[in-house]
């Protein structure tokens, strides 16, 4: 069995994770969290917030995860969340074309069309994997879950969100005035999410319901600085850039937060700062600095909305590269299709010192010309332009060649349908949509990562070395003997761990030995034994689950230490006097 396989046996018999359904044969993309397993992931969470919400002084929400259709006609998750797929016109079947390719060993580039993927096929004479019939012609399919809200004849149509963010879009109003318009502003969700995949693999790392963590910071375009930047400035990280990709051979880059910002490899600041707090994330968690790299999308991979986007990679032993978070400098994007769509105003406003003139850019849609060529949608598209804002149009067409204008089948406007001018007015300040860098992190596939990085062998055991900040249980309670009154004070100890806030466990089955092995293969920091002494002296045995040493504490000092160590304050062999003992 290689490390995967091991980590999943562990899993399942020890609750830590497992397909879901299984005793009806499981489902793809679909696992659940044991005992163990949960606890684990909520920790990880948790350590997520204090650093990145917590300790930054930003803000959490939580949001329906059934959404309004209209949000994602909006933000162009109807028109573009989608794969390439072919169905074989035999069986039903469907697969992702890329896939069926890649299995063949054939080199896809990235963005390749349908019609691209589908002269591959056919030029490598590809028949269906499963029965061998002949495969369809290759086109979109959006991988959101659709339902139906409401009573069938009067419902509204909805999707399973397949991202968190938009929330924070359609709330940000809200929550920036009730944040006393502060800007930047991060708003931060923590939630489940749903992808219809069509070949889900790779067990934890792709699955069809996941929980996601995305936080988007809220920035001014003209000022994308954050207060912070300076305590990493010297924070070291390995970059793969988009540029050194397109060469034969790649070299990952290892500069400085500083450096990368000076150099341009880096867009700003903020999103800067929060690379380099994902890479520490990571580096506490157990994952090594060389482990990790920061992948710059190449322009052909990036989403539509994104001006630029690094991926967290980490290396693991079965799949090489993957990614675990994605950073990405969303711009107005959101804010601005959100606007447009909804009539509702995004803007801030931010006051000069005293009233001045500005420069205005307008934009007059060439009406006649769109009436000939949209026809019935022409109307439409005049509303939605009027609503626009004119420099993010005119960004559009400088940077891409068209306009997008949203809806559940987007219009692309092209330089010659609109015409720019410019204009001049006094004002007392400046409206503007915020920018977005949001960093996204996917808990699942961090989660394994952290398994994997954990797993251990020492004398034939599975020893989880999970720092101790993030373990599952905190200590576990051993009474040597279920006799002689050892049992009795075991559990009284157990009971003043609990009540003192530590997450523990209580196990009297077997030898010691055995129950040492249990805790080491769950990740328990430390294992407090019950021992005739203790009768005497009150003083219990704790050891240490990764060197297998042992000190003597006195049971009235034990809360106030082991939250020190916990806390990381002290070491082990800082807890008590040790004492030799063995498994």
């Amino acid at each position: 069995m290689d490390l995967y396989d091991r980590i999943v046996e562990l899993g399942k018999r020890r609750g830590i994770f497992f397909p879901s359904f299984e005793i009806y044969g499981g489902l793809s993309g679909f696992f659940d969290y044991g005992q163990i397993g949960s606890l684990l992931k909520r920790n990880l969470e948790d350590k997520w917030r204090k650093m990145f919400v917590l300790n930054e002084g930003m803000v959490e929400i939580e949001s329906a995860i059934i959404t309004h259709e209209r949000v994602f006609e909006a933000s162009g998750h109807i028109a573009h969340f989608t794969d390439i797929t072919t169905k074989c016109l035999s069986c039903g079947r469907m697969y992702r074309t890329e896939l069926l390719l890649t299995d063949c060993g054939v080199e896809i580039k990235e963005g390749a069309s349908a019609e691209k993927l589908d002269s591959l096929i056919e030029k490598k004479g590809l028949k269906c994997p499963e029965c061998g019939g002949k495969l369809s012609q290759s086109e979109p399919f959006n991988l959101m879950f659709k339902v139906e809200i409401g009573p069938y004849e009067r419902g509204v149509t909805g999707y399973g969100r397949p991202e968190a963010a938009q929330a924070q879009f359609v709330d940000f109003k809200r929550v920036y005035l009730a944040e006393r318009e502060r800007l930047p502003l991060g708003i931060a969700q923590v939630g489940r999410c749903l992808r219809n995949e069509i070949a889900p693999r790779k067990g934890p790392i792709r699955l069809r319901e996941f929980t996601i963590i995305d936080y988007e910071v809220f920035v001014d375009p003209e000022d994308i600085t954050y207060p912070r930047i300076k305590e990493v400035e010297d924070k070291r990280f390995r970059i793969l850039t988009a540029d050194e990709q397109l060469k034969e051979t790649s070299k990952i880059a290892e500069v400085t937060v500083g450096d990368a910002l000076k150099k341009g490899l880096i867009g700003n600041e903020v999103q800067a700062y929060f690379l380099a707090l994902a890479v520490k994330y990571l580096e506490e968690l157990g994952i090594p600095p060389d482990k990790q790299r920061l992948r710059e999308q190449l322009p052909t991979e990036r989403a539509h909305y994104s001006k630029q986007t690094f991926d967290q990679e980490v290396w693991l032993e079965r799949w090489g590269w993957t990614e675990v978070s994605g950073h990405a400098n969303r711009s107005d994007f959101d804010l601005s299709r959100h606007m447009i769509y909804s009539g509702f105003d995004m803007r801030v406003f931010k006051p000069f010192d005293k009233p001045m003139a500005v420069k205005m850019l307008t934009m007059d849609p060439k009406r006649k010309l769109i009436e000939e060529e949209f026809d019935e949608d022409a109307s439409t598209i005049l509303d939605l332009l009027s609503r626009s804002d004119p420099a993010l149009v005119k960004r559009w067409l400088d940077e891409k060649g068209f306009y997008e204008v949203p809806g559940p089948s987007p219009v692309k406007i092209e330089a010659r349908h609109v015409e720019f001018g410019e204009g001049e007015e006094t004002a007392k300040g400046r409206y503007f949509v915020p920018h977005v860098i949001e960093p996204s992190f996917g808990v699942d596939r961090i989660f394994y990562a952290v398994l994997e990085y954990a797993y251990f062998e020492k004398n034939g055991r599975v020893v989880l070395r999970l720092p101790r900040d993030v373990a599952p249980l905190k200590v576990s309670v051993f009474p040597l003997m279920k006799k002689d009154g050892l049992k009795e004070v075991a559990e009284k100890i157990y009971r003043l761990m609990i009540g003192e806030g530590f997450v523990a466990d209580y196990d009297d089955s077997g030898s010691i030995g055995r129950r040492y092995a249990r805790a080491d293969e769950v990740g328990v920091p430390i294992c407090i034994t019950v021992d005739y002494q203790t009768l005497e002296d009150n003083t219990v045995t704790l050891r240490n689950r990764d060197t297998w040493r042992q000190v003597r504490v006195r049971v009235d000092g034990l809360p106030g230490l082991l939250r020190r160590f916990f806390a990381g304050s002290i070491e082990f062999d800082d807890l008590g006097v040790l004492f030799d003992g063995s498994d």
